[in-house]
């Protein structure tokens, strides 16, 4: 991996991290053009960072109008550049809210399909890493909160998505009783994804208390730090390093 120093736990690695993102991460991210294969070297890791949704499908709505697919990109925006403060190089399977689609997507399922593609076969190009896509949980009921991974069936997804969630839920959501569970199979990437894969539900926007968490830049960074603290740790761990 890129990781060029160990720490001496997990909690010390999510301190640091969270230090950096309070002190360093700039509050705002410029616009840029969808990411696309490229050569990467086989021996590296790569954090694979899928902003949920974006383009025509903006994902769950709040109540208060609030999109999904912009929550899911702030935070992956400060993931990735939370990562490359850490060495960790990373993929990000879109830059912006404006997504290019070829000329025969001319409805919105069509749309929304060739965009799945085209992330799945970028996700599939990265020869080793990692991939956590990132969204936002929606219900009915006001009441539901806290954080879900879900994890693909691909080999390693699941250490993955229970180091995840383990992380995300002491920190963001002690009460819960979710657990990390396998993606359903109509979830596309999850199905498709060689890498081990996680889906990550950062909280409710239909809670009106978690989604103005959800909006806050602080606690966007904190979900990041958390994030890259999980793909680190579950790393190590697959690599036999005590950290």
């Amino acid at each position: 991996m890129y990781l060029t120093f160990r720490l001496r736990s997990v909690l010390a690695l999510c301190t640091a991290l969270l230090l950096v993102t309070a002190f360093v991460l700039p509050p705002a991210y410029p616009v840029g053009e969808a990411a696309e294969a490229a050569d990467f070297d086989d021996s590296a890791d790569v954090l694979v960072i899928d902003a949920g949704h974006g383009g025509a499908d903006g994902g769950a709505v709040a109540s208060d109008g609030t999109v999904e697919s912009g929550i899911n990109l702030a935070i992956a925006k400060r993931l990735e550049s939370l990562a490359a403060l850490f060495g960790v190089g990373t993929v990000m399977t879109r830059e912006s809210e404006e997504i290019g689609y070829p000329e025969d997507a001319d409805t919105l399922s069509g749309m929304k399909k060739a965009d799945q593609y085209a992330r799945l076969k970028l996700i599939n190009s990265v020869p080793r890493g990692a991939l956590i896509s990132i969204h936002q949980n929606f219900y009915p009921d006001a009441r539901p909160r806290g954080v879900q991974v879900l994890y693909a069936a691909s080999e390693g997804s699941q250490a993955l998505g229970e180091t995840a969630h383990a992380l995300l839920s002491a920190a963001l959501s002690p009460d819960s009783r979710r657990v990390a569970a396998p993606a359903e199979r109509d979830i596309y990437l999850m199905r498709g994804a060689k890498l081990p894969a996680i889906l990550v539900e950062c909280g409710f926007i239909s809670n009106p208390e978690e989604r103005d968490l959800l909006k806050s830049g602080d606690y966007q960074s904190k979900i990041a730090a958390l994030l890259l603290a999980s793909d680190l740790r579950y790393a190590s761990e697959r690599d036999g390093i005590s950290v």
